[in-house]
């Protein structure tokens, strides 16, 4: 359980505290009313999770669970009392059950469903329950609890040695991925792509689960569960070779313990058949997106206020769930292998070229169902005849889709290996036809589910129902005009069965043979030896029927379950042709480009960022020349556009690699192995990180990880401490990109004096970004205040910025004109502005001048030695921490006066 959720966990964050008896109710198993006892005997074997108790149409729970029920549900809490006491109770809605378990699932519980396992007509004493289901985050099946085409992982981690194992099981559909890394940065990696919502975590195998951007729920699972020999032993039952899907003892351990733990929480005694996907895959082989690159480049989520578009909402056209949950996990891994790439990029381009095609694929796949979903709960028994109908309805849907993959011109491997994939699956289809009525009911057990014609005997028994209740339907009118009684009726109920009602002013002219079944205030009910006969013909047929027919239906829903390999085939086809339509469709709307590859640097041609174009208006497109191993420095104002551009050219990256098209007139680019990520501020106060220190931590991990095939983003490295250590750590930091990794960098900053790297370094190149003013300044005045509006091109140019605008920007911001004036001010006091800053106090810690030329090579260096010297000393005796606004300016004057000297 999560510890952090709002319950009465116990010490091991397990939810058994509120469903025992309360203290002072009993003490003695024994005393308990059967039906309590066996309540609490079901808490006993779950004693980790909440147990709802089905009773007729509710689920109960009572004594101290139900109080907590009644308080997260926001229900009535009510009282029972028996011979044991009196004492609290709560109830759920069985039609309903699924809005409060997920309010329970929030509020960190695991719920065990325990149901009636035998109807109450049939039971000699107490109706036997057993608990069917266990649903925690992680295994959610049901799909009122789970978004339309998302993914819903269990993950497991263990460790032997420096080898942690990741396994992940998706309990709704059947996906089982496993996979190994060699160090924590690369499990919080793995973990981050799949993020999963509950976690399993070994006892050797330490993991933050507030770290990773998912914040799953933490189980400590049972230690016995991820020992090697269980997790083979659970293995076997899936696959006859477990060494052919993982490789190692901690991949066998976090597979076999995902595994058990999704076994467990679905009732299962043994292996889900439906899970026959195990997949091992290398992190190696798809591009490297880590939380921090996740996050600030904005694939699934966008933290912008009032914001909501992402990359992933601007790729989804997707037709059906299958095709999202596709697309999804194809951004989450994109692909490394440039044939791989090249395969996904002509399907793209062969939907792309032939419209009419692809919008009969995707016109046809909108009729699809959640195949995959629907093929778990047909293989575990759960699913009710519409689930069978919805089945029968994407299988019809599948010629279609065939007919239009036939009627494509282009050349495409992929999609004819799609065409071969696709099975129309006929036997399950014309079975589910044949057998299922068109619009069944909810509930299987009452009839109504299996067509006329299916099955001989089922016939005869409904006939003779329908003969019998017509027989009745008649017997009013027969009967009034044989007893001459006009208000004489005809009735039914469940206690009493069939009756014929007079009224007591007529009950003189009841014939002989009525005989008496009740009486009540102002009538009385009889019945006849052949309504008799007739009601036990009738009730007999149809119980008969019910039974039948709920056998025909079972056997009918097994059949389609022999069929599942072949059915979650067809969906993994489906999903993918789905997932290529979309990017095509994608591609013709916004006028994207096919990228080519090369082994060079990255070339785009009128480059656009995917997001930002479709949320603004106007958006100005630029183009990016960047070397291979090249560190390009982007300066230039706030607002101007240098993190939308340098995001951008790493979306493009990331796009290619998934097989799209991308936002440019033309792309050219190298095949990247990771795209990292410094952009932004924020803290993690809770772990004890400052917005430096998580700034350093995010800079250790790229300035370690990084390899000439990647492509490096670093937005204000630095910005976070003194202007002293942030402009020494941001050029250290340039030169160790340029002297060791080699990777291609953007690197956007303020510390102007970093333009002059560009002369001493062969690959440092600079870039900027323009701004102009209505009226430009003459030198040694000021403007006046109308001529001081900034207008930001967004558009990027070889070369340094001449200015920061901050003023400006903070004006346009709308700060006090007091402290604009003052700013201003300080400004033009501190003399010209050449590439954003002074000549003095920043010669004086980079050692080089404005024009990027060494400053000790000029004759007066020793004068400036001089007087840089004790600027130096007095700087470093300043406490930024204890200082002022006022005392600041007040120092910032004399340090001028001192210049001027």
């Amino acid at each position: 359980m999560n510890a952090d959720a709002d319950t009465d966990a116990d010490a091991d964050g397990n939810a058994s505290a509120v469903t025992g008896p309360p203290d002072g109710m009993v003490d003695a198993r024994d005393d308990l009313t059967p039906m309590l006892s066996q309540y609490f005997e079901r808490c006993a074997e779950y004693e980790d999770a909440l147990l709802l108790f089905q009773n007729g149409d509710f689920y109960q729970t009572y004594c101290d669970a139900a109080e907590e029920v009644a308080r997260v549900c926001e229900l009535t809490l009510t009282q029972r009392e028996d011979s044991t006491g009196t004492y609290p109770m709560a109830g759920i809605p069985v039609d309903n059950a699924a809005t409060y378990v997920e309010r329970l699932l929030d509020a960190g519980y695991r719920v065990a469903v325990a149901e009636q396992v035998e109807r109450p007509e049939a039971a000699s004493g107490l109706v036997d329950r057993a608990v069917t289901q266990v649903i925690t985050p992680g295994t959610v099946v049901d799909d009122e609890l789970l978004g339309t085409g998302t993914t819903n992982y269990v993950a497991a981690v263990t460790r032997e040695g420096e080898t942690r194992g990741v396994a992940a099981v998706d309990a709704a559909t059947g996906e089982c991925l496993v996979t190994s890394v060699g160090d924590e940065a690369g499990l919080y990696a793995e973990l981050d792509r799949l993020a999963p919502a509950e976690l399993l975590v070994g006892s050797d195998a330490a993991v933050d689960a507030a770290a990773l951007a998912a914040a799953p729920m933490v189980t400590d699972h049972e230690a016995a569960a991820m020992d090697a020999d269980a997790a083979t032993e659970t293995l076997s039952s899936y696959v006859a070779r477990p060494d052919a899907v993982v490789a190692g003892d901690a991949e066998r351990r976090a597979c076999g313990a995902a595994l058990a733990y999704a076994e467990w929480t679905q009732g299962d005694d043994g292996p889900l058949e439906y899970v026959t996907r195990i997949r091992r895959h290398d992190p190696r082989e798809s591009l490297g997106l880590d939380s921090a690159a996740i996050r600030s480049l904005e694939l699934f989520e966008n933290r912008g206020a009032g914001a909501s578009e992402t990359l992933f909402d601007v790729l989804d056209d997707t037709a059906c769930a299958l095709g999202r949950r596709k697309l999804d996990g194809w951004l989450r891994r994109p692909l490394v292998d440039r044939d791989a790439i090249e395969a996904r990029l002509d399907a793209v381009a062969a939907l792309t070229d032939d419209a009419l095609a692809r919008e009969a694929i995707r016109d046809a796949l909108r009729a699809v169902y959640d195949l995959e979903r629907l093929a778990g709960r047909v293989s575990r028994g759960r699913a009710d005849a519409r689930d069978l109908r919805s089945l029968q309805a994407t299988l019809d849907a599948v010629p279609a889709v065939l007919d239009g993959l036939a009627d494509v011109d282009a050349e495409s491997a992929r999609l004819d290996e799609l065409r071969e994939r696709i099975d129309p699956v006929d036997d399950a289809r014309d079975l589910i036809e044949r057998a299922i009525r068109p619009d069944p009911p909810v509930e299987v057990t009452e009839g109504g589910v299996i067509r006329e014609g299916f099955d001989d005997e089922l016939d005869r028994l409904r006939e003779t129902e329908r003969e019998g209740r017509a027989w009745v339907a008649e017997l009013e009118a027969r009967e009034r005009e044989r007893t001459g009684i006009d208000s004489l009726s005809v009735g039914h109920n469940q206690v009493h069965g069939y009756y014929i009602e007079v009224t007591d002013p007529n009950l003189d002219r009841v014939p002989d043979d009525y005989t008496r079944r009740q009486t009540l205030k102002n009538a009385e009910r009889f019945y006849t030896p052949e309504l008799k006969r007739r009601e036990d013909e009738i009730l007999g047929a149809a119980e008969r029927a019910d039974t039948l027919e709920y056998e025909r239906f079972r056997e009918v829903r097994a059949s389609v379950a022999a069929e599942t390999d072949r059915i979650q085939a067809v969906a993994d086809a489906l999903a993918e042709l789905d997932a290529l339509a979309a990017l095509a469709a994608v591609a013709v709307d916004r006028n994207y480009a096919r990228p080519t590859f090369h082994d060079g640097g990255i070339d785009v041609e009128a480059g656009r960022h995917p997001v930002v174009e479709v949320t603004q208006d106007r958006f100005v497109p630029n183009d990016a020349e960047l070397p291979p191993g090249s560190v390009s420095l982007v300066t230039g104002p706030n607002m101007s556009g240098k993190s939308t551009y340098m995001r951008q050219v790493a979306l493009i990256a990331v796009l290619a690699q998934v097989g799209s098209f991308v936002p440019a007139d033309a792309a050219r680019l190298p095949v990247v192995d990771r795209v990292f990520t410094r952009v932004g501020a924020s803290d993690d106060i809770a772990g004890g990180q400052s917005t430096f220190m998580r700034e350093m931590s995010e800079l250790t991990s790229i300035l370690h990880e990084a390899t000439p095939d990647s492509l490096v983003l670093l937005d204000e490295v630095g910005r976070g401490t003194s202007t002293a250590d942030g402009r020494a750590i941001a050029r250290a930091t340039a030169e160790f990109l340029h002297d060791e990794v080699g990777a291609t960098t953007l690197f956007a900053t303020h510390y102007h004096d970093l333009t002059g790297l560009a002369e001493e370094y062969a690959r440092v190149r600079n870039l900027h970004f323009a701004a102009e003013r209505a009226e430009p300044r003459a030198a040694g005045s000021r403007p006046a205040a109308d001529g001081d509006d900034v207008t930001f091109l967004h558009r990027v140019a070889e070369g340094p910025a001449s200015s920061s605008y901050g003023v400006e920007v903070a004006r346009m911001a709308g700060v006090p004109a007091p402290v604009v004036e003052r700013s201003r001010a300080l400004v033009d006091g501190a003399g010209p502005e050449t590439n954003g800053h002074d000549e003095g106090v920043q010669v004086t810690l980079s050692g080089v001048g404005p024009d990027g030329v060494d400053r000790a090579a000029d004759g007066d260096a020793d004068a400036d030695d001089e007087v840089d010297a004790d600027l130096v000393a007095i700087l470093r005796e300043v406490d930024l921490a204890r200082t002022t606004p006022i005392e600041a300016l007040n120092l910032l004057a004399d340090l001028q006066d001192r210049v001027d000297e």
